[in-house]
């Protein structure tokens, strides 16, 4: 079976606190950085899908002028849905 000493035990708790202050420093230093430059391909690629598209170019022509309209409701709602009850409030 194994012992550790104090030593040995300090040594490892110091180690891990230095790794663990290590990283913490390191993405301060660095995490802004590498952020940046994720959201920046990402930029990219968004563009490039993007790249173009303009759905209202296509359909018309420099001084072209379309109206849209809007489709009529053929759906007609029944006005007659229930019997309208008045609450009165009681004190």
């Amino acid at each position: 079976m194994y012992e550790a000493s104090f030593s040995e035990v300090i040594r490892v708790v110091l180690i891990i606190l230095l790794i663990y202050f290590g990283f913490k420093l390191i993405i301060r230093w660095f995490g802004p950085l590498l952020l940046k430059y994720i959201l920046r391909r990402v930029g990219k690629k968004f563009g490039q899908q993007f790249q173009g598209f303009d759905p209202s170019a296509e359909k018309k022509k420099e001084g072209e002028v379309s109206i849209d309209k809007k489709p009529k409701n053929t759906r007609k709602s029944k006005k007659d849905v229930g019997e309208y009850i008045d609450y009165e409030e009681i004190d």
